[in-house]
């Protein structure tokens, strides 16, 4: 990648800028300008989010923001109420609070000299969240947003359910959250108020796994912020981009669909992570690509963007499966529109045992898993690190019905959502069904290409969920993720069904067998024609970003990803040890020019019986310090999720240390009702 130093236009830092919003609180911001911004105002680019400005993601803000205002724009990141160096209380994830503040801010961004009244929004994960939220709120000056890794359903493609099933990311995200809002604001911005601002935060924390566990179906606290619900409501331009790899991808063919205003599309290989850093790639020039968004609808300059296909995609191809791969194979390809007339549905019956072009008579089949069945499974959004990946699912497949197709004799291309209907019956009224799509090759490698989850509770509603009754013949659709992929010719489609998905899904309450009406069942994949005019697509730019904060790795993290069986328990444990990410892998590096040291690392661990969901465990460790002369802090969080047939239990311990003495310790147990999950 090249780190650009030389720019079309000089850049100055502002480090801290205190905006204020509507009810007296300030909020913190970073600020990257033109040099003669003040005498030559240019649009604003606002990035919105809770992760720390200051330190956190000070290595990844940098490059983005410092190449925009080298383009002629301001770069705005800004923390969230409550977080970072704002002031407040942050308590809860995408609050009216949240979007009100946003709109002040942007308000504010257009009073300014340097300014010229026109403002972008930009982010990723949550970031991209609350733009396309703020966008529905249409204050008058935002024209344009570059959503990233994000989502326009709350509940349907969060970090919290899928399908109406629970997921551990729930837990593990929702306790990283839990501790990063433990942290204090910098001394050296906030003042001697900082350690006021410190303890009001800790003793205000909230336990955000119960928190969101308080809502397993898709009731009102999901439909805020959830843009889906009113899709017109959004009117200025919106840029969705994504990766096959990331948890959120589903989003952005419902956006291209939903969306009335002007859109575009953008889905690559890549995981939870910007497309000119991501890995698997091809990496590409993003911020070269989001500098011709900016031109066109900030500044009125027609760069050709809005000329080009609206729906671009990475068509994967097969690659063996490893615990990383650099680059994934395939081929850039575009849809004139979304969704696109030219995808066909091709149906393929579930046979005994096999896809066919026809159905056999009705026979049936039953799946009952294993408990530790999706250990190859990766997790739900991947960072490109080793081991995040789905691995080769032929273990995972042994613990599941599978149906294969005769070996392809000519290519198969897909883009789109595969859905696969099955009849079945259940023996128990609360069932889960895990439905994956696999790459089948020749010597009997099995890659993952797309999978669904279903909570047979909400087999017609998120909201309404009905118990199952067992014996009870149903018709289930179950929508796998959208994806473009190229089945190669000797290869073979591969349909797996299983009842459970650890440590990715918590597990239903009981065992459960599911039966499966073969002859009766489906599996329709978007296939996808040829298309002459991809090979003419314009390439992207070659990967480049601006320059990056002076920071010294301290200590190396050792990142860990295992599996342990004990034999005479019959307990799989799984566990990850990592850093934050954020830190060029170290789990404590010193950033220079603020003289800060800081340091973050985070432990998981699932434990599970084969047979016993009730067994399952899932726990989270993480330290946080900060370090400056003899500013001296740190935190411990350690969070642990359980469950009976009728409830969860959340407990967690908070310890706050600074100077070395020991000044604060909250701790929680909460119960929480299972409320058919």
């Amino acid at each position: 990648m090249r780190v650009v130093d030389s720019f079309p236009e000089g850049v100055k830092v502002i480090e801290n800028v205190w905006i204020p919003v509507r009810d007296g609180v300030r909020l913190a911001a970073r600020i990257w300008m033109p040099d003669d911004a003040e005498t030559n105002p240019v649009p604003a680019i606002l990035e919105y989010m809770p992760y720390r400005k200051r330190d956190f993601t000070r290595l990844r803000d940098e490059p983005l923001h410092h190449y925009f205002a080298g383009h002629g724009y301001i770069g705005v990141r800004l923390d969230v109420r409550g977080t970072g160096d704002s002031e407040g209380i942050l308590r809860d994830e995408y609050l009216q609070q949240e979007q009100d503040d946003a709109v002040d801010a942007i308000d504010w961004l257009t009073h300014q000299p340097w300014c010229d009244g026109n403002v972008g929004m930009i982010g990723l994960s949550w970031s991209g969240f609350n733009s396309l939220q703020v966008a529905a709120r249409r204050p008058p000056a935002l024209k344009a947003i570059i959503t990233m890794c994000s989502t326009d359903d709350r509940y349907a493609d969060d970090a919290h359910y899928k399908g109406g099933c629970l997921l551990n990311e729930n837990f593990v995200w929702g306790s990283a959250f839990f501790a990063l809002n433990a942290c204090p604001p910098d001394p050296e911005i906030m003042g001697e108020r900082w350690r006021e601002q410190w303890l009001a935060r800790l003793e205000n924390n909230r336990l955000f796994p119960a928190l969101w566990m308080r809502h397993p179906h898709r009731d009102e606290y999901w439909k805020h912020g959830s843009v889906c619900e009113d899709y017109d409501a959004i009117q200025c331009a919106v840029y969705a981009v994504g990766g096959w790899a990331d948890g959120y991808v589903n989003a952005i063919p419902r956006l291209m669909e939903g969306l009335s205003a002007p859109k575009k599309a953008l889905i690559g290989p890549w995981p939870h992570a910007f497309p000119h850093a991501a890995e698997p790639g091809p990496q590409i020039g993003f911020f070269q690509e989001a500098v011709r968004w900016w031109d066109y609808w900030l500044k009125g300059i027609d760069t050709g963007i809005m000329d080009e296909p609206p729906f671009r995609a990475w068509m994967e191809e097969w690659i063996r499966p490893a615990p990383y791969h650099a680059e994934r194979p395939g081929r850039w390809i575009a849809e004139a529109c979304w969704p696109s007339p030219r995808i066909v549905p091709r149906r393929w019956a579930v046979n005994v045992a096999s896809l066919g072009e026809q159905p056999d008579p009705e026979d049936a089949v039953r799946a009952r898993s294993p408990q530790t069945t999706g250990l190859r499974g990766g997790d739900f959004y991947g960072y490109g690190a080793d081991g995040d990946a789905p691995l080769d699912q032929r273990a995972d497949d042994g613990k599941s019905l599978v149906f294969d197709s005769d070996p392809l004799a000519e290519p198969l291309e897909i883009l789109g959502a595969p859905v696969a209907t099955l009849e079945l019956t259940a023996d128990r009224p609360l069932a889960h069904v895990i439905v994956r799509l696999n790459d089948v090759a020749p010597d009997g490698g099995s890659s993952r290409v797309s999978y669904g989850v279903l909570n047979l509770t909400h087999r017609d509603s998120h909201e309404h969920p009905q118990p199952l009754e067992p014996g009870r013949r149903y018709r289930v659709p179950i929508r796998l993720n959208d994806i473009a992929y190229s089945f190669a010719p000797g290869h073979t489609v591969r349909l797996a069904v299983s009842t459970t998905y650890w440590p990715m899904l918590w597990p239903a309450p009981e065992p459960v067998e599911l039966t499966i009406y073969t002859g009766a069942s489906t599996l329709e994949l978007p296939e996808r024609p040829p298309r002459g005019a991809d090979a003419e697509l314009r390439p992207f730019e070659a990967p480049e970003r601006g320059p990056v904060s002076d920071h010294t790795p301290l200590e190396w993290a050792q990142a860990q990803r295992m599996v342990e069986l004990d034999l005479a328990t019959d307990e799989t444990v799984y566990t990850t040890f990592g850093d934050g990410g954020d830190f060029g892998g170290a789990a404590l590096a010193r950033i220079e020019d603020i003289d800060l040291t800081i340091g973050y690392t985070i432990r998981r661990t699932f434990r599970i019986g084969e047979h016993d969901p009730l067994s399952a465990r899932a726990e989270v460790e993480q330290k946080t310090i900060l370090r400056r002369g003899d500013w001296s802090l740190r935190i411990e969080c350690r969070t642990a999720l359980s469950a009976d047939t009728e409830n969860f239990r959340v407990q967690a311990t908070l310890d706050a240390f600074e100077s070395g003495a020991h000044i604060s310790r909250r701790e929680w147990d909460d119960i929480v009702p299972r409320r058919l999950v």
